[in-house]
């Protein structure tokens, strides 16, 4: 099967948002994984934001091994906003999605993505730590195989060592 390159998928709609706004929401989503990491989860954060690059939709922390800050969002977005709004939103989330996530971000029709650190180099924090099997799957491979042009940024230097410091020692 051949896929459509990216110029003839379809793409979201609105404004990019602006790395101001980029560095400011995945320190919010840090935040927010601070609070999982408080109530016992592991130390992820996630959040939607409108096309106005501002708006906080919604809110998400770490759950469990299957119910991911970014999942359990995208599938909340879905019951409260229609797909043509969510294409034109945004996922904010502090690591780079899973293959899950990515998936669910996909089916859920969120159009852009921004995320704090990579997949590979959560890799290098959890180790081969069986509360956190990360796959070395980046989430761009997922997106450049489906039928949408999501639109992705990341990882952003700007907030990788505020995002390390709440892995450090957690996967331990």
């Amino acid at each position: 099967m051949t896929y459509p390159t990216a110029d003839d998928r379809p793409t979201p709609g609105g404004v990019d948002p602006t790395k101001v706004q980029m560095v400011k929401h995945l320190r919010r989503a840090n935040a927010i994984a601070q609070r999982a990491t408080a109530l016992g989860n592991h130390p992820f954060g996630a959040l939607l934001v409108a096309p106005d690059n501002e708006t906080i939709l919604l809110e998400q922390g770490n759950i469990d091994p299957v119910n991911h800050a970014e999942a359990t969002l995208a599938r909340v977005a879905t019951t409260n906003f229609t797909p043509e709004y969510l294409w034109s939103c945004t996922l904010y989330t502090t690591a780079e999605p899973c293959v899950m996530c990515a998936g669910t971000q996909y089916w859920a029709n969120i159009g852009r993505l921004v995320y704090g650190i990579s997949e590979k180099r959560l890799l290098e924090l959890t180790g081969s730590s069986d509360k956190n099997p990360t796959l070395d799957i980046p989430c761009r491979y997922v997106f450049d195989h489906s039928q949408k042009h999501i639109k992705v940024w990341g990882p952003i230097a700007e907030v990788e060592a505020e995002i390390v410091k709440l892995h450090t020692g957690f996967w331990d």
